[in-house]
């Protein structure tokens, strides 16, 4: 008899469980079909006022979606944008290096870069490749960026204009018009083997008995060594691809340089370009004493 008492009881608990279950599962859906045919006649009272109060300038750009596509507008808004860039930044280097270390360097991409540094408000951009390949063709570099300058900051671009500066003088290979952004494009050429020339004419000058071996000096080689005075060293050199090298980028100017290194330069974005200078403006440099 009480295993039939027990039985019962824990039919009746089933039961008891079955039955909160359902009642669980209706209020559910019935609150879900509440809210469902809330929210449709909500719709159903706005969509007139919505469709009575659409403004006419809606309508003339859906008819000509185009209609405010002004270049001027976007290129406006782009320099505005990059000058802001520039200003918020913690500290923005006066001579950024571009060191290309990839076999195939795009011309254009690299001209993006020196657009963008210039509109920042960097004031010297070197570009540098271990194959002299940008400095053999200068003259396309430049091409593109007169034509990269155009597109991206319109007729804003003479701004932004160009001083080029040949290696080993100060006489200007090219100039496209006033504001002086210095652009100097370098080679091996430029840096360990500058070097070695340095050292080979002080070492004539002390066996032609033309200075003594005691006048020279570090500054002396420094002197040799930097071609224009007004140039400073990089602050930041912003290296592109895999090798983990300077790749002979002006060892005697790099003491103090902070380098940052990107995968590649092909189809670089300006946020690129803005993330590796947003990390020099929070690096801390301990230079001792």
């Amino acid at each position: 008899m009480a295993l039939l008492y027990s039985l019962l009881w824990r039919l009746l608990l089933v039961l008891v469980h079955i039955n909160r279950a359902l009642v669980s599962w209706f209020r559910v859906r019935l609150r879900s079909w509440k809210g469902r045919l809330w929210e449709r006649l909500v719709a159903a009272l706005l969509l007139p006022v919505a469709l009575a109060g659409f403004p006419d300038h809606q309508k003339k750009l859906i008819q000509n979606p185009n209609a405010n596509a002004n270049p001027g507008n976007r290129t406006a808004g782009r320099r505005s944008r990059w000058l802001s860039d520039g200003r918020s930044l913690e500290k923005l280097p006066v001579h950024i290096g571009l060191l290309v270390a990839e076999e195939e360097p795009s011309y254009t991409d690299i001209a993006n870069l020196v657009v963008w540094c210039m509109a920042v408000g960097i004031s010297y951009v070197s570009v540098y490749d271990h194959h002299g390949i940008f400095r053999k063709n200068n003259s396309r570099l430049m091409e593109e960026i007169v034509r990269q300058q155009q597109d991206l900051l319109g007729a804003d671009g003479s701004k932004y204009n160009v001083e080029f500066l040949s290696n080993g003088s100060d006489k200007h290979q090219h100039q496209v018009v006033s504001c002086r952004p210095t652009l100097k494009v370098l080679s091996p050429e430029d840096g360990k083997q500058s070097i070695v020339q340095a050292a080979q004419q002080l070492c004539r000058s002390v066996e032609n008995k033309e200075r003594s071996s005691k006048d020279i000096s570090v500054s002396m080689l420094d002197t040799m060594l930097r071609e224009s005075k007004n140039t400073p060293d990089p602050e930041l050199v912003v290296k592109f691809g895999p090798v983990n090298s300077t790749l002979g980028f002006l060892p005697w100017h790099i003491r103090l340089t902070e380098f940052i290194s990107l995968p590649t330069h092909r189809n670089i974005s300006y946020e690129d370009l803005l993330g590796a200078l947003q990390r020099f403006g929070v690096c801390q440099q301990r230079l001792g004493q």
